[in-house]
């Protein structure tokens, strides 16, 4: 099957840092971050077309794709706008890209950006009714309201940014689903280990040095941890359910992270105008699914979305030498791939009659995942697809890769890539 009109390439870009909530990057908003990376990537090419998401809505911009590029100060004639997806926001960015290729667009600048240490305060729409309306009545006494707000009357970010209709975080869905598909603690927090574990030493090979820039503030990533072990990870609190009952810590899922991330979606003539060596890969196929949360749970939809895609090129798990998934929990990595194993699932809940053998556990995330590498939300996707296109140069050409990002709605996305 050709998913595209033209054959689509996924190649290698740069990131910054992932820096602790908080810290190192905590005086960033999603545009300033943005800059220097936006700007790193331009002096290796001129893209045709440059896009861009964050997922924390800002008052201060609606299309912070051409507010980054005027920033950083590159040529204004190319055109720029912006993507959301929750957490699949820049690979959304990548497959809207790629079908956007062919006429005068070769090479596609791609990502995303979250500084997740500075959310925003809101009004709820009642005071924000009522003081728009005095200020233009009375702009005195639109101060005065202003100055006498209550915590009633604000939006704050005080529950994780809580998926809006169910009033609930992705940890409390995740307890849930981790209950229900019987992911213990114990198991997560293995996981978790093997992601700080393998990022750390990604790092001390060398894997990530041309994949993130240094900046001012932070040169490499600030949350994986040399020093953590099962006996740490066991010993934290529960996170969200603290009935005696939760499982999800805060070192078994990913943490509050600032960061951005950018890679490149090219046409071969896009290629060409890459720095000799960039590593690239082409994008196959891709698939986004979407399920009711309330039935499959909110961050269940890769179970879905891989079966789906893999069978129609009839490939089984095995076929796959390289498994990138995101870790926006470690119990929702355990409960996606439990699916996908479990007899009858990908017949009876995703649609697809076919034996794709057993799942290849070694394959999955070699250099460490969101857990231990962090997660700034509109960043994960572009760090994912830049991570695993790097990762199939060290496998046989004609090697195939699946990279998989679930999302806050109930939505997954997931794509297939194939090493030339």
């Amino acid at each position: 099957m050709q998913r595209f009109a033209r054959p689509a390439y996924i190649a290698t870009g740069l990131r910054t840092p992932f820096g602790r909530g908080g810290g190192a990057l905590a005086d960033h908003d999603a545009i300033s971050l943005s800059v220097p990376l936006a700007q790193a990537m331009a002096a290796r090419a001129r893209p045709d077309l440059f896009i861009w998401g964050t997922v924390i809505p800002s008052l201060g911009w609606s299309n912070i794709g051409r507010e980054i590029w005027l920033d950083a100060g590159l040529d204004p004639t190319v055109p720029a706008f912006s993507t959301v997806l929750a957490c699949s926001t820049s690979m959304v960015a990548a497959l809207t890209a790629a079908g956007l290729l062919g006429g005068d667009t070769d090479l596609v600048l791609v990502g995303g950006a979250e500084v997740m240490s500075n959310p925003p305060i809101g009004l709820k729409l009642e005071a924000s009714k009522r003081i728009v309306k005095l200020f233009r009545t009375n702009p005195a006494e639109a101060l005065a309201a202003l100055q006498a707000l209550t915590p009633n009357d604000l939006v704050l970010p005080v529950k994780g940014w809580a998926n809006r209709i169910t009033g609930r975080t992705m940890g409390d869905h995740m307890e849930e689903t981790a209950q229900i598909w019987g992911i213990g603690r114990a198991a997560q927090d293995d996981w978790s280990l093997k992601s700080h574990q393998r990022a750390v030493t990604g790092w001390e090979s060398g894997f990530f040095d041309d994949l993130v820039i240094p900046l001012p503030e932070l040169a490499r990533d600030a949350n994986p941890r040399a020093d953590t072990s099962i006996e740490k990870l066991a010993a934290l609190a529960p996170a969200f359910d603290k009935s005696g009952k939760g499982s999800l810590t805060a070192g078994n899922s990913s943490p509050i992270t600032d960061g951005a991330a950018a890679c490149w979606v090219a046409t071969d003539a896009g290629l060409t105008r890459l720095p000799a060596g960039t590593r690239y890969a082409e994008l196959v196929d891709h698939e986004i699914a979407a399920v009711d949360h309330d039935i499959d749970g909110l961050l269940m939809a890769p179970s879905f979305a891989i079966p789906r895609l893999l069978a129609r090129h009839g490939l089984r798990y095995e076929d796959i030498a390289l498994w990138e998934i995101h870790e926006a929990f470690s119990a929702q990595v355990l409960a996606n791939v439990a699916a996908l194993e479990k007899p009858g699932w990908t017949r009876d809940r995703a649609g697809v009659d076919f034996d794709f053998g057993p799942f290849p556990w070694d394959r999955v995330n070699p250099n460490g995942g969101s857990v231990a590498i962090g997660h700034p939300f509109a960043a994960t996707g572009a760090r994912d697809l830049s991570q695993a296109v790097k990762e199939l140069w060290d496998r046989p050409s004609g090697s195939l890769a699946i990279v998989s990002v679930c999302a806050d709605g109930g939505h997954g996305t997931v794509a297939l890539l194939r090493r030339p």
